[in-house]
């Protein structure tokens, strides 16, 4: 039997990098979001501001229904992207 041992800030450096890739594996398995959701990423309140991203083609959407509203996330984070500041 092996036994593999680890200095405690290793372990949990490892186990940060296992949890992110995770994230990025089942994160994404979900492309569209809904208003709500799509508000917080954006760090908006107002969906003013939402329709206002809606018309002048900010972002990426999909209207199933008349009420119904849902945004391509990875619209919004290069939306995010291109008005970073540097």
């Amino acid at each position: 039997m092996n036994v593999i041992t680890l200095e405690e800030q290793a372990f949990y450096t490892l186990l940060q990098t296992v949890i992110e890739e995770l994230g990025k594996q089942f994160g994404q398995s979900e492309p569209w979001i809904g208003e709500t959701e799509t508000m917080q990423l954006l760090g908006i309140k107002s969906k003013t501001t939402l329709q206002r991203l809606r018309d002048n083609d900010c972002i990426r959407f999909s209207q199933p229904s008349k009420k119904l509203i849902l945004y391509y996330k990875p619209s919004l984070y290069e939306y995010l992207e291109a008005n970073a500041n540097t």
